[in-house]
């Protein structure tokens, strides 16, 4: 009589722990969907010094939101002015000079970006 209660309990610990992963994939499924929809996907977030002063005057680092790094690495189908646009540098032939014809623009090619509100 000790092992069919046992076993009853074995089984419904084991059909709690089965609904509890159904369910915890769900969860994680939702997430991933809603992550996968968001509308600002060409942004990195890194930490920068330029935001909050404490109260002894030093910077504390503040996580930031900046479209580009500052060394970028061309994509497929890429042009100068969508990069340009999507960074926020208006300036990118003239800050890398081995590009000599703006039109020469290909995959893998790694460029410099020096956006105008680098700290915003």
């Amino acid at each position: 009589m000790a092992e069919d209660t046992k076993a009853k309990t074995i089984r419904a610990t084991l059909a709690i722990a089965d609904a509890l992963a159904f369910y915890c994939a769900i969860a994680i499924v939702t997430l991933m969907l809603t992550g996968a929809f968001r509308d600002d996907q060409n942004f990195s977030y890194s930490l920068s010094t330029t935001g909050v002063v404490s109260g002894d005057g030093n910077r504390l680092p503040v996580l930031s939101r900046r479209p580009c790094d500052e060394i970028y690495v061309v994509g497929e189908g890429e042009t100068l002015h969508t990069i340009s646009d999507k960074c926020g540098d208006p300036f990118i032939v003239e800050k890398n000079p081995h590009i000599h014809d703006p039109d020469d623009v290909f995959p893998g090619l790694v460029i410099k970006i020096t956006p105008s509100s680098l700290g915003t």
